[in-house]
């Protein structure tokens, strides 16, 4: 255990699920708190395409930019005489007509990055063209939650995300319930299962001791929360990890920010963009507004607020191979019972374009601030943000 050290253990158990760091034994854990709020944020890797997802039909100058990619005028969805949302997305159209979506238009940050990599490290942590070694939701989670408890953050996906490092919170990582277990080589599993039943001599050697055990106790309780979650709700042709959200929170634990990913960085819509885009938005609208039917379905749809972001959107100009090229700005959503649903933001002007793309209007730390205060109750939003930046009026209370 020594010869590991606190810090390659701790690598060894995130690289595959995540689990817990602790600071007392699993059964002296705080119990749930199930009328507490939950955050659940939802990246769509590859950068969504905003202009085919909130579709300016009223703006000439959108179809000039795509004369075959511009989704019609009479094939929107509309929401105003101006704007309308692709036609496959009927999930978030039944949200925006209840008041439970909420559109923030134009949103980036300057000096825009066309990296993957790069644009969603600073989406990541908050903090753009600079480095920041912890995410705004690890950060969060800092604030809010001390001391920490080992369910406060879970991320679902094959890895962790940069969004949920923090200083203090381990978040339990998983992408399948059936294969969470801990991760390590063959010398270092060993090492782990003994450490479970260990009798502890110093604070490092309880610390070490109670990060095991709580590895084992939170596979266990995933897996046993997932298999044994039954609803009547359908949650859409293709599920990427909301309804594992929604087993979790009907078993009571007490995390309050789960991140979910849409994985293979599926968005990156650079050739026959067309019915790729469309099909796509079909898939994350209907299971996003099933999530929602679901929660309301087991009296929690009052708790849980849903984020959807991307790390840039895309170039104004269809180009030659039927897609679009990476850009800047483009759309945030924002989804649930406590939402104030409706158009935020300043829709960028397709007639002011920075080489081609996009201007943002609205500075996505803005959306964050409204998620953390508003949301969350944090006040001060600085010790996440490092800026007092307001927020932008999102919810009712």
């Amino acid at each position: 255990m020594l010869r590991l050290g606190v810090g390659s253990l701790g690598l060894g158990l995130i690289s595959a699920v995540g689990a817990p760091a602790l600071y007392s034994p699993p059964a002296e854990a705080a119990a749930p708190k199930t009328s507490e709020r939950i955050l659940v944020v939802v990246e769509l890797s590859g950068a969504n395409d905003g202009l085919n997802t909130v579709i300016p039909y009223g703006d000439d100058a959108y179809y000039r930019a795509r004369p075959k990619l511009g989704v019609r005028a009479e094939r929107v969805i509309r929401l105003d005489e101006h704007l309308g949302l692709q036609p496959t997305m009927a999930g978030f159209a039944r949200l925006y007509q209840d008041g439970e979506l909420a559109i923030v238009q134009g949103v980036g940050y300057e000096q825009p990055s066309f990296s993957h990599f790069t644009s969603m490290a600073y989406w990541h942590t908050a903090a753009p063209n600079r480095g920041e070694a912890y995410g705004w939701l690890g950060r969060l989670a800092d604030a809010l939650d001390t001391p920490a408890n080992p369910e406060y953050l879970v991320n679902l996906q094959a890895g962790q995300s940069l969004a949920v490092r923090a200083r203090d919170h381990v978040p339990l990582v998983f992408d399948d319930p059936q294969k969470f277990e801990r991760a390590g080589s063959f010398d270092e599993r060993d090492i782990l299962r003994r450490l479970v039943g260990s009798a502890a001599n110093s604070p490092a050697q309880r610390f070490m001791a109670d990060v095991a055990r709580s590895a084992q106790s939170a596979e266990v309780r995933v897996r046993e929360a997932c298999s044994s979650y039954r609803t009547p709700i359908e949650y859409g042709l293709y599920r990427f990890g909301l309804e594992r959200v929604a087993a979790l929170i009907a078993g009571d634990f007490s995390t309050r920010i789960y991140y979910v990913t849409y994985p293979h960085n599926a968005f990156d819509t650079h050739v026959y963009q067309a019915d790729t885009h469309a099909r796509l938005w079909s898939y994350t609208s209907d299971h996003i507004a099933a999530f929602l039917a679901d929660m309301r379905r087991i009296g929690r749809s009052g708790d849980v607020a849903v984020m959807v972001f991307s790390e840039f959107g895309r170039r104004v100009a269809e180009n030659a191979n039927g897609g679009t090229d990476h850009g800047t700005a483009g759309p945030v959503f924002i989804a649930g019972a406590g939402v104030k649903g409706g158009l935020y933001g300043q829709s960028p002007d397709l007639l002011a374009l920075d080489d081609g793309n996009l201007r943002y209007t609205t500075d996505f730390r803005r959306v964050y601030a409204s998620m953390i205060r508003e949301w969350m109750g944090l006040d001060d939003v600085q010790p996440v943000l490092s800026d007092a930046f307001d927020g932008l009026g999102l919810y009712k209370g």
